[in-house]
């Protein structure tokens, strides 16, 4: 019974605090601190796919330090078919290892939910290591493979990108 109680009372106190207007702290953002550098939009056939954005952390944006795109939809997609599509770019780069893009395929299908209309999703390259990906605020996981780091964040970032223009966009005159 008296467990029921404290349940019971942590419970109302919880309601009580809403009530009265007192909310849960909210999460940090993963890109809290973090500095733009630009931003970009992505568009097919004249439709825009996503609004993207480049950030650094420290003075200036370089590839040997740790960076983040951030990607805002504009139309819903699969998760599967972002990996999908997401692979068929990293070979376009020139990627060509059979394994290690069934691999990282696999790992993207993982980790890539569904995306809507002005969701974000957020992949964060640690060089050297691993990337990281969020959806909004929320961590989805760590492909801790240094070669797919640079495959993946040159789908946007490479001089051979299929998009050169959003690469302009991004970098400047960098």
């Amino acid at each position: 019974m008296l467990g029921k109680l404290t349940v019971t009372a942590r419970l109302s106190g919880l309601l009580l605090a809403c009530a009265l207007g007192f909310t849960a702290p909210a999460l940090a953002s993963p890109l809290a601190g973090w500095t733009l550098v630009n931003e970009a939009v992505m568009r097919f056939l004249g439709f825009k796919v996503y609004e993207i954005r480049l950030w650094h952390q420290g003075e200036s944006f370089s590839r040997e330090a740790p960076f983040a795109l951030e990607l805002e939809y504009a139309m819903r997609f699969k998760g599967r078919d972002i990996a999908a599509r997401s692979v068929e770019e990293m070979k376009a780069q020139g990627y060509s290892d059979a394994a290690a893009l069934g691999r990282w395929r696999q790992s993207m299908q993982r980790l890539f939910p569904d995306v809507n209309a002005g969701d974000r999703l957020i992949g964060i390259a640690i060089p050297g290591k691993e990337a990281r990906f969020f959806a909004g605020d929320r961590m989805l996981g760590t492909v801790k493979d240094p070669a797919f780091v640079e495959a993946f964040f040159d789908i946007w970032l490479s001089p051979k990108t299929r998009a050169p223009r959003v690469r302009q966009a991004l970098l400047g005159s960098q």
